[in-house]
């Protein structure tokens, strides 16, 4: 037999079997214990409204805060990242770059949804802001490489 013969066998076996019913019931197979979860015992937690009612039932009664205050919930070991480091300090030449960028299409925006008439020299001094700016703002990227010097691999550093 060769093996083209064993497949075609092994295809008439699935499409042959693809309308049968299962032999075996998913519900009646057990569940394993393996995937059991521990039972924990019942907490009380009071809540301050409760409290309120308890005083208004017995206001003789005496109650400790160490009673009622939840106990903390016990650290899992959660990452906590560092603070980012602060925002680099942008000088008058990318600032302008930044408001020519966006305030180009804001008042072409704000001129249209007012109904302003526009001159022709709004229009294109509009447009130029806005392509002057993103033009500045990527010359000035820099595509060089990092300052720093971390050899040939940008990696991660632990």
């Amino acid at each position: 037999m060769t093996p083209q013969s064993d497949e075609d066998e092994v295809w008439r076996q699935i499409v042959a079997s693809f309308n049968d019913t299962a032999e075996r019931d998913p519900a009646d197979q057990p569940w394993p214990d393996s995937e059991n979860v521990p039972a924990e015992p019942a907490r009380r937690v009071v809540k301050p409204s409760e409290e309120l009612e308890e005083d208004l039932d017995d206001p003789g009664a005496r109650h400790d805060d160490a009673d009622t205050e939840p106990e903390p919930e016990p650290d899992e070991g959660h990452y906590v990242p560092p603070p980012p480091p602060p925002l680099p300090k942008l000088d008058l030449a990318t600032k302008l770059a930044w408001v020519a960028l966006f305030g180009g299409p804001a008042y072409l925006l704000v001129a249209a949804m007012a109904s302003w008439h526009m001159e022709g020299w709004a229009l294109f001094t509009a447009v130029a802001a806005f392509i002057g700016g993103f033009v500045a703002l990527v010359v000035r990227m820099g595509d060089g490489p990092p300052s720093n010097d971390s050899g040939w691999d940008d990696g991660a550093v632990l």
